[in-house]
């Protein structure tokens, strides 16, 4: 763990736009993609693209994406468009393959960022070359309102720590953009967790920064979209486990340990969204 001070300076010279590509997946998000998208526009420290990937979506979705192409630059937005549901993990990959700037981003359709999130990321990735992949906090809606602090603390994320606590959700992460691995396609849950997972293993780095800079407009679980399918989502933790000792990223008792820590929060999670709904 460290301490890191935000700088007065961050990021360096604006008056050339962020070396981050950012790249957004979209199935059925035409109510939500909108609001995404102006998050990353209103950046402090703009990236120089956005990629959505539109996975399949229907008709209402696709109108909603061709009037933001007509609103935004083209040399700055850049909208593909699936002719069917192929999931986040293709989707996300398929972005990162034509971004072209050398950090990648990602967004969901349905969450949001601080304006000061590119540049407060980008900052500390250049100034730690040695750092491959960043997450942060998410928080709720007031956190987009909310006054960073000056200093806060960065934690490692080596691969036994990630067995038990997964600190690097999807739409709070930078990385690189020419990491050798990318997300299991043949995956629809925790694909995200089992990509850390393996990155970690052929020696990249990763850290988490103490700080709310992604906001989740709705539950983490138990609400509607994939986090609704819990039995599902426990599955794919699951798998990226035993993906994990397969590897011989972890020992035998590592790999039980884990998966009774990830039943114990599974059955949590059940008792909260029924608590939740009734």
């Amino acid at each position: 763990m460290r301490e890191w001070q935000i700088s007065a300076e961050l990021a360096g010279d604006r008056q050339e736009p962020a070396a981050v590509s950012v790249v957004i997946p979209c199935y059925q998000a035409g109510a939500t993609i909108g609001r995404a998208l102006a998050s990353v526009a209103a950046q402090t420290f703009c990236p120089s693209e956005v990629i959505i990937v539109d996975d399949g979506s229907d008709a209402e979705t696709g109108d909603q994406l061709k009037e933001l192409t007509e609103k935004y630059d083209s040399d700055w937005l850049r909208v593909y468009f699936f002719d069917k549901n192929r999931g986040p993990a293709a989707a996300r990959n398929f972005g990162w393959e034509r971004a072209r700037a050398p950090f990648v981003a990602f967004l969901d359709a349905d969450d949001s960022w601080h304006q000061d999130k590119i540049a407060l990321q980008l900052t500390f990735m250049r100034q730690n070359p040695e750092i491959s992949i960043c997450g942060h906090r998410c928080g709720g809606e007031s956190s987009l309102i909310r006054k960073l602090p000056q200093k806060f603390q960065v934690i490692d994320c080596n691969l036994k720590k990630l067995l038990f606590r997964n600190r690097l959700q999807t739409p709070t992460v930078m990385l690189k953009r020419d990491l050798v691995l990318r997300f299991p396609e043949t995956a629809r849950y925790s694909e995200d967790y089992y990509l850390w997972l393996a990155l970690l293993k052929v020696g990249y780095t990763a850290v988490f920064m103490d700080l709310p800079l992604t906001a989740i407009h709705k539950p983490a679980f138990g609400d509607s979209g994939l986090s609704a399918e819990l039995r599902q989502m426990e599955k794919g933790e699951l798998k990226a486990l035993y993906a994990a000792w397969n590897r011989g990223s972890v020992s035998l008792l590592q790999l039980g340990a884990a998966v009774s820590w990830s039943l114990g929060k599974y059955f949590r999670r059940i008792v909260l969204s029924r608590l939740r709904n009734f």
